[in-house]
């Protein structure tokens, strides 16, 4: 996931300083982006200023620095719908940043497009489900280390696979309820949080 689209995103909702977005990235965007650094930010709004994505307006701030705030271009709004459009190709690790980021943006914009997006990911998802629940999972061993507990080796590949089946279970009734709310426009009795568990699709 290339980060610029993230921050075209945060910049359809309201024009933004640097600062502002650097605010954000280092608290809601530590979801999406692990360890992005301020300097990034700026650097990206420097280049998305030269590709003429984003202009900016610059703020006098009395008593301190003067502030640039940005904005979408036409043709900032092109390159962003593009990519709420574009095709998503699912990694074989589920709640992947690109999804999440790509999905909370999308459904605003597109709510079409964030349809395509949760159809595409289930596919992917019950396909995997189907193929690796019941696959053979037994540890073999040959001469290993004499520091290799192997009772303790397959606990928790044992446990490691119930947790990964129960999160990606969980992701995947997730991804359901969110499709029935976007395909009838009525929220999901359950409420609509996006779990935050990790886990294989085992």
């Amino acid at each position: 996931m290339k980060f610029e689209y993230v921050l075209l995103a945060l910049l359809s909702y309201r024009p933004f300083s640097g600062y502002d977005l650097r605010k954000w990235v280092e608290t809601e965007g530590q979801f999406l982006r692990s360890r992005a650094h301020h300097s990034q930010i700026y650097r990206l709004l420097g280049r998305m200023v030269d590709d003429g994505w984003v202009a900016y307006e610059v703020d006098p701030r009395e008593g301190r620095p003067d502030a640039k705030v940005y904005r979408l271009t036409p043709r900032g709004r092109e390159v962003l719908m593009e990519w709420v459009r574009s095709p998503y190709d699912p990694p074989s690790r589920f709640q992947d940043a690109d999804f999440l980021a790509r999905f909370s943006f999308a459904a605003p914009l597109d709510r079409d497009a964030a349809i395509r997006l949760i159809m595409t990911e289930l596919t992917y998802r019950r396909a995997q489900i189907a193929g690796n629940r019941d696959r053979d999972r037994r540890i073999g061993f040959e001469d290993p280390l004499p520091e290799l507990d192997q009772d303790l080796a397959r606990e928790i590949s044992d446990e490691l696979h119930a947790y990964g089946a129960s999160s990606v279970d969980r992701w995947v009734a997730w991804l359901e309820g969110m499709l029935r709310r976007l395909e009838t426009g009525r929220p999901e009795s359950e409420g609509g949080r996006t779990p935050t568990q990790t886990g294989d699709a085992a």
